[in-house]
């Protein structure tokens, strides 16, 4: 805990581009966060190396994840965005940790086998490690919450069992997280497969919309979306998964209750409803790429803002590490 305020982490990979999705799910509603919680939001770089990137592009979608953070409205001087890459001590720290994790544990990391199976011919030891990667990016800033989906709870449990198997050996180093369980974003699928979460990673350029694609790319995008045969406007996840997923993404967008939405549409046909949720999605992204824009013409800006937050980072990160290092028994660096 920082002061009167609870520490949050959180952090997105710097590969793809930030979709719909990513927004409506998770960033939208960051931005209310730092009235309550000292936030900490990386850049989780590091993490993305465990599939092979291409080093100039790499680098751009890292700066790009980072303007699109503050052109979403997160303020960089209340909250501390900052390239995971840049603090040193989520390495070292990993590591550590390393030490007190054990194989059978790891051996039950389901993303592990996902991934594995996506990529067969690159399974590194990093991708194995990850989640102990994961836990020194939490355990580091000594974090009481972490919002996490479905996706990423059996990562954060291992974390909580390393710091617990830690503490237990050498008293209270670091605080045990919890899951952040406050409102749950919009959960937004692929537009071209509703069965399936939109992704900034997905090969059909059509299934996802992302926060830089254009007004004209947008309501195309949407005018394409899978929909059925009923031409009814209603909200029934089961038999009706595309057109559901519209009415989810023009209620997150525009604030509507479902029943709202189907009120506002009934007796209206799919082109018409289509078109009226790519509108309003253009109008939201709008002000955001218009600040993207401003961001990446601003290179002085972005520099001040990533020289600083770092030192921020480290700053709380060195704290963390020299006291991890003095409890197993390293020598102390004579400075």
């Amino acid at each position: 805990m920082l002061g009167d305020k609870k520490v949050l982490f959180s952090g997105m990979q710097a590969t793809g581009s930030l979709t719909l999705g990513n927004y409506l799910g998770a960033l939208k509603n960051w931005l209310t966060l730092s009235d309550e919680f000292e936030c900490f939001y990386s850049v989780v770089d590091l993490h993305s190396i465990t599939i092979r990137q291409d080093p100039t592009e790499f680098r751009k979608k890292a700066r790009n994840l980072l303007m699109l953070y503050i052109a979403a409205g997160l303020d960089p001087k209340k909250n501390c965005i900052f390239y995971q890459s840049h603090v040193s001590g989520h390495c070292e720290l990993a590591w550590i940790l390393d030490c007190f994790t054990y194989m059978g544990e790891l051996n039950r990391m389901t993303q592990f086998k996902d991934k594995s199976a996506k990529h067969a011919d690159n399974i590194n030891a990093g991708l194995y490690t990850y989640p102990v990667l994961m836990a020194a990016d939490i355990l580091l800033y000594q974090a009481d919450v972490v919002p996490v989906g479905k996706d990423q709870l059996q990562h954060l449990e291992l974390t909580r069992d390393i710091a617990g198997r830690f503490n237990a050996l050498f008293g209270d180093v670091f605080t045990i997280p919890e899951p952040y369980l406050g409102k749950a974003g919009a959960k937004i699928m692929s537009l071209q497969d509703p069965a399936k979460k939109m992704s900034k990673s997905d090969e059909n350029p059509n299934a996802s919309i992302y926060l830089t694609d254009d007004r004209d790319t947008v309501i195309r995008k949407f005018k394409r979306a899978v929909t059925d045969s009923e031409a009814s406007i209603r909200y029934d996840v089961e038999n009706k998964p595309g057109v559901s997923n519209l009415i989810e993404i023009y209620g997150a967008v525009t604030g509507k209750t479902f029943a709202e939405v189907e009120k506002e549409f009934d007796g209206k046909g799919y082109g018409d409803f289509k078109l009226a949720v790519g509108e309003a999605v253009a109008d939201m992204l709008t002000p955001l790429q218009t600040r993207f824009d401003e961001l990446s013409k601003d290179k002085a800006y972005i520099d001040g803002i990533v020289k600083e937050n770092a030192e921020k980072a480290n700053y709380f990160a060195t704290k963390t590490l020299r006291k991890v290092q003095k409890k197993v028994g390293f020598n102390e660096i004579i400075r």
